[in-house]
């Protein structure tokens, strides 16, 4: 997994990057992505599978933020970003990741 950030000289925004590897997402047939961004709709942000079986989206956020996320897998597990820049308890007594921009 990982985050790649590009910001923008003239726009109050970044341009993040999200990655699922292969390994990461195992024989998973599609990755969302979901979180404060999109009020957690777990179907409005497909990632794309890559020919090398890895997933990625991009999303353009709000610079001088932070914002929690999530990766759901086939519609039923949902896993972190071992690069996330930290993690917050979340209301189901585990943990979301949080990407800072």
């Amino acid at each position: 997994m990982s985050l790649k950030k590009t910001y923008s000289e003239k726009k109050p925004s970044c341009r993040v990057t999200f990655k699922v590897s292969k390994a990461d997402a195992g024989y998973a047939s599609r990755v969302n992505l979901a979180g404060d961004f999109n009020d957690w709709d777990r179907e409005s942000i497909p990632m794309k599978m890559l020919k090398n079986g890895d997933f990625s989206v991009s999303l353009d956020l709000e610079k001088g933020k932070e914002y929690e996320f999530r990766y759901l897998i086939d519609g039923s597990t949902w896993i972190n970003d071992n690069e996330a820049d930290t993690y917050v308890l979340n209301e189901f007594h585990s943990e979301n990741s949080v990407v800072a921009v």
